[in-house]
């Protein structure tokens, strides 16, 4: 079992400011009057309320539940994992931040795939971490972060924490359940896997038993970015053994989530039906994105996500569409790092087939 920092492993440190909903839980009652807590609680917000509506106003008085609860417990009842389990903070990127304050220390050794979610080794480089990147997996059909190369590296260089994205950013590739269990079993004894499952909502067996499983050794991150259309307001959530995000709670930002952000999260979790019909939509229009540049001769990568992974014949020309396409106004990504510069990456969105829309990519690969 990978083990904790010598800092965190003892009693403490301990939240200093818990939150009135987490009080209320404790004492098992209601607190209506607050007054220590130092909030703006007797601000009119006269121009919030004519801007916004006084439904709005009424979330922004209080600092937001530290413990998130009412999101939790809609997560727990929907998709089967439990309560204890999860941990809500400001969306995925917050989470790989915390879950790497948790885990390892400067100086640290972590392992990555170069050119996979830049964020990782943007936060890793920034804790002072030594960060090491192995190449991907790459050839027809195939653009795959190397699993065994990951395993090795992190017994070479005896590293603290293994970032995996599954599905993968930016290639969408979707490794089987068996090899994620396969690389859990591969990697040091003292070794944390931090599992992206950012675009898990897309994945055809999304609501399967392995993907409601807490395993030993793991940190596994998800969001309400994608699948539920929440990305401006941040929120996500970790899942992982008690124990872990215990020790990963002596080191969060105690109102990280916002009492508005909750609030909305809770209304969108309420209406199961309507995301689970725009991950439907996506999907249907992932797979026709793909079959239409696949008609145009593309190299088109399978994806369990909500966008598509197209490999240019050059980095050169995928640099040159993706220019051309920024000065028309139309945002598609293309990944930073050099080893994928000739990979463009266009999300599933409802208009990205309007006529048009992506006529300078569709003459690119015309040439």
């Amino acid at each position: 079992m990978p083990r904790f920092p010598d800092h965190l492993s003892g009693d403490g440190p301990h939240n200093p400011f818990p939150g009135v909903r987490v009080l209320e839980r404790r004492l098992g009652r209601e607190i209506p009057h607050q007054l220590g807590s130092n909030e703006g609680l007797d601000m009119p917000h006269r121009a919030l309320r004519e801007h916004f509506g006084d439904a709005m106003a009424e979330h922004v008085y209080s600092y937001g539940d530290a413990e998130a609860l009412g999101i939790r417990q809609r997560l727990a009842e929907q998709q089967g994992i439990a309560l204890d389990a999860m941990l809500v903070d400001a969306g995925a990127d917050s989470l790989i931040a915390l879950a790497l304050r948790a885990s390892v220390v400067f100086g640290d050794c972590v392992v990555g795939t170069a050119g996979t979610y830049p964020t990782f080794g943007y936060f890793a480089r920034g804790q002072g971490c030594r960060l090491v990147e192995i190449a991907y997996d790459e050839g027809p059909g195939r653009l795959a972060p190397d699993l065994e190369a990951l395993a090795r590296a992190a017994h070479d260089h005896q590293a603290r924490l293994v970032y995996l994205a599954n599905p993968d950013n930016p290639s969408g590739h979707l490794h089987g359940d068996d090899a994620i269990l396969s690389l859990r079993a591969a990697l040091p004894d003292d070794c944390w896997l931090l599992l992206d499952e950012a675009y898990h909502d897309f994945r055809e067996d999304a609501g399967s038993e392995f993907g409601r499983r807490v395993l030993p050794g793991v940190i596994r991150l998800r969001t309400l970015s994608k699948a539920h259309g929440l990305a401006g307001l941040r929120v996500g959530y970790a899942i992982a053994e008690p124990e872990t995000l215990a020790v990963m709670m002596k080191v969060r930002i105690h109102y990280a989530v916002s009492t508005l952000t909750q609030a909305a999260a809770e209304v969108v979790l309420d209406a199961p039906a309507e995301s689970d019909a725009h991950v439907r939509a996506v999907r249907a229009r992932r797979e026709r994105l793909s079959e239409h540049f696949r008609a145009l001769g593309a190299d088109v990568l399978p994806s369990a996500t909500n966008f598509v992974g197209l490999r240019l014949p050059s980095a050169e020309l995928a640099g040159r569409v993706h220019r051309e396409m920024l000065e028309a106004g139309k945002l598609i990504a293309r990944p930073a790092d050099p080893a994928l510069g000739h990979v463009l990456r266009i999300t599933a969105v409802e208009n990205a087939l309007a006529p048009g829309q992506l006529a300078i990519l569709e003459a690119a690969l015309g040439r």
